[in-house]
């Protein structure tokens, strides 16, 4: 049984789609859980959960943060799933899109798991780190070079940390979601677009969100004793055909 009485987790991104499935599934199983988002005033019906405002796409917010990260005393696990796409070809690219992307989605990732080293170093915790990736770090798609780098760059820092880390029983890997039913897949692909992938997925479903917390929260448990640098992709079998 995975249980987080007693543990302080941050979850970034975590106000709505996957970010905000893993936060309330780590709060369900005792976890007190604080998530992240870009507005400086806290969403309407978080609930239990807690707040902090941060703008990934800015270099000196995100530091700004990170000290604070770094100053818990009692931080257990990290969620690192904030993320941002933007598509376009790479002859047509705008460089502060690329930027963006990049910021949010991979030196964010990394400032955010420093910082949480530094926090569990200290206090003595033997935490845990989740990166959330993705399948177009290996698979890709027209129009996706910025994301798929970005995502790719993250699996192998991932790597990376848990090595630095694994002697002093601090844990981190990648898990990297498939199609996932959220709102915002429903409004960017629409019936179609999601009746499509679907005909490709051996599933033969978009995942919930909820499954996707539920690997995270094994991942992010005291269960989880020697599973380290690892991607665990979540996808229903797309990327095996």
């Amino acid at each position: 049984m995975i249980h987080f009485e007693g543990k302080k987790a941050l979850v970034t991104g975590g106000t709505r789609g996957i970010g905000r499935a893993i936060a309330e599934r780590l709060n369900e199983l005792g976890a007190e859980v604080i998530v992240t988002g870009r507005s400086e005033q806290a969403p309407a019906e978080l609930g239990s959960l807690g707040y902090l405002g941060v703008d990934f796409s800015n270099k000196a917010c995100t530091l700004r943060f990170c000290e604070e990260v770094a100053a818990m005393g009692d931080l257990d696990i990290v969620i690192n799933n904030a993320g941002i796409n933007h598509i376009d070809r790479i002859e047509d690219y705008p460089e502060d899109c690329f930027e963006e992307v990049m910021a949010v989605n991979y030196a964010a990732v990394y400032r955010v798991s420093q910082a949480a080293a530094r926090s569990m170093l200290a206090s003595g915790l033997k935490g845990r780190i989740v990166n959330i990736g993705s399948i177009w770090a290996t698979n890709t798609r027209e129009g996706r070079s910025a994301y798929s780098a970005s995502k790719a760059g993250v699996t192998g820092m991932t790597r990376a940390i848990a090595t630095d880390l694994a002697s002093k029983g601090i844990l981190v890997n990648t898990l990297s979601p498939g199609f996932v039913l959220t709102e915002l897949t429903e409004r960017t692909m629409g019936p179609e677009g999601i009746a499509e992938v679907t005909s490709k997925i051996p599933a033969a479903r978009l995942a919930d969100p909820a499954e996707i917390a539920e690997v995270v929260a094994f991942l992010a448990s005291s269960n989880n004793t020697y599973l380290t640098g690892q991607n665990i992709i979540v996808d229903g079998g797309f990327t095996n055909v």
